[in-house]
């Protein structure tokens, strides 16, 4: 009976050790070829998720390319310029195709920019090449209702953009320059990401929104397709014989996540602040 156990407990051992042995070999050496996908939705807000998960695929072996479907409007300039430098950073290591779904607009183009490859659908909005700052006043309604504000400052511009007055001449201009300037940044990353020059991009970066077929015809799309057709390319282009196998995953809906990007905007817009956005907000 002590042999027996003994036996059983070596067993127990060795399958153990091979199995750990397998793991690493695994890793090393990736048994499969993989092409992950990213799902990138709704308003950009913050950048840590996809950021975070295109790192990740980097770092996989067995991942060999990387999909981004994105269906976003844009968002926070911050954010999608951050997401914007990862894809950046995975495409000199692993190709990376962009899928677009329905809206692929303002920052939602910006992070697709410097990837490998971008397919759209034919109805695909995207484009909207531009900078927004939307700023409420009220003091109307709060002269109405008897209510005004009293405002210490340290320097004449810091209270720049507060709804409870008319903003002044000198306070549109400075704030402008600030605008052409983000602008200025959203340019230069389509013409880098897409080689493009800088006078083309120019002449429609002024917030139109394109389809897919006309952004395909103004260089700024490689291809029409589906996101099938973007995950056969990705496995091409990354010389994948067979159907690639395609890991994702699952979406976790936290509280954080909430805050992070879930909020929808109808109750984001109850709270307004001055916010520099790459956004298509027709």
């Amino acid at each position: 009976m002590k042999k027996i156990c003994i036996a059983l407990t070596i067993l127990v051992l060795v399958l153990l050790v091979v199995s750990f042995a397998f793991t690493l070999l695994q890793k090393s050496v990736p048994l499969t070829s993989k092409v992950a996908l990213i799902r990138i939705e709704g308003p950009i807000i913050d950048s840590k998720n996809a950021v975070d998960e295109i790192k990740e695929y980097v770092k996989d072996a067995s991942v060999k390319a990387i999909v981004l479907r994105i269906d976003s409007p844009g968002g926070a300039v911050a954010p999608s310029q951050e997401i914007y430098a990862e894809v950046k950073k995975a495409v000199a290591s692993k190709k990376v195709v962009v899928s677009m779904g329905s809206v692929a607009a303002s920052g939602g183009y910006y992070i697709a920019c410097p990837a490998t490859t971008i397919i759209a659908n034919p109805g695909t909005l995207t484009g909207s090449i531009g900078v927004i700052m939307e700023i409420p006043n009220i003091e109307g309604l709060m002269s109405k209702i008897g209510i005004r504000t009293e405002v210490i400052k340290s320097g004449d511009n810091k209270d720049i953009g507060s709804m409870f007055r008319t903003m002044k001449k000198e306070e549109r201009e400075l704030l402008q320059g600030v605008m052409d300037n983000v602008h200025d940044q959203f340019i230069r990353a389509v013409a880098e990401g897409r080689k493009m020059k800088i006078e083309d991009v120019r002449k429609i970066a002024d917030g139109r929104i394109f389809t897919g077929e006309q952004a395909t015809a103004n260089g700024l799309v490689n291809e029409l397709g589906t996101l099938d057709d973007a995950v056969r390319a990705a496995g091409k282009l990354a010389g994948i014989k067979d159907e690639p196998e395609v890991v994702t995953k699952k979406e976790k809906l936290s509280f954080i996540d909430l805050l992070r990007n879930k909020f929808p905007r109808e109750i984001t817009d109850v709270f307004p602040t001055v916010k520099i956005k790459y956004l298509y907000a027709p």
